[in-house]
């Protein structure tokens, strides 16, 4: 039996086809998604506005036993915790940048029973958030800037993956490392390599009208 770490795919829908959502989202998990990414934008804390609580919820139903993965790219996201929890989050992640008092908002999903997770923008420092490790579930490094989908990967980030998941394992913590942007199956053994647990991919599945199937079979076959 192989002793290689199973490496988890979550389909980011930011590239899917909105006009069929549903649809688009049951064909990430026919495809074996371990997760479902789901990007919300308010146009504030990234120049882009995507889904509110009302679309996770329709999501949620698609889904199925997938469980969906919310990455809130929004200011004061404490204001919302509830709603997205209510509406089908499984594991809600905040950005660090947006947040007053990180620690109490981690604590706070949890309490509301969802998986914690928190995200770092390319340019901010693992530092800021290695006090809180004991209360994550999982920890989101950016691979681009946040806000659009099909950017460039920045391959520099994998110095901060490294960094990361040394910090991880030395700690003894269970947190899952996820990377977000620019994956694709060249990027892709770069992020495992330096480090990561969980790839988001959003054009590299659901981009140039693919099929997912082929797409995550693709990616799962460069790990």
């Amino acid at each position: 039996m192989s002793s290689e770490p199973h490496i988890k795919i979550a389909p980011s829908i930011l590239s899917a086809d909105f006009g069929r959502l549903a649809e688009e989202v049951q064909e990430g998990v026919k495809a074996g998604a371990d997760y479902i990414h789901v990007d919300i934008m308010d146009g504030h804390f990234v120049p882009n506005i995507t889904f509110g609580w009302a679309t996770v919820d329709v999501i949620k139903k698609a889904a199925g036993h997938v469980p969906l993965d919310l990455h809130l790219m929004i200011s004061d996201p404490d204001r919302y915790l509830k709603d997205f929890i209510q509406a089908g989050a499984d594991i809600l992640t905040v950005h660090v940048e947006a947040c007053s008092h990180i620690q109490r908002t981690l604590t706070h999903i949890r309490d509301l029973g969802g998986k914690s997770g928190v995200a770092l923008n390319p340019g901010t420092p693992i530092s800021s958030i290695e006090n809180v490790l004991g209360n994550l579930d999982l920890l989101l490094l950016m691979t681009v800037n946040p806000g659009f989908g099909g950017q460039k990967y920045i391959s520099s980030v994998e110095t901060k993956i490294r960094r990361a998941s040394e910090m991880l394992k030395s700690g003894g913590y269970q947190s899952e490392l996820e990377v977000d942007g620019g994956i694709t199956p060249i990027t892709a053994p770069h992020a495992v390599n330096a480090g990561a647990t969980v790839l988001v991919a959003g054009s590299a599945v659901y981009g140039n009208e693919g099929d997912p199937i082929v797409n995550i079979k693709k990616l799962r076959e460069s790990i």
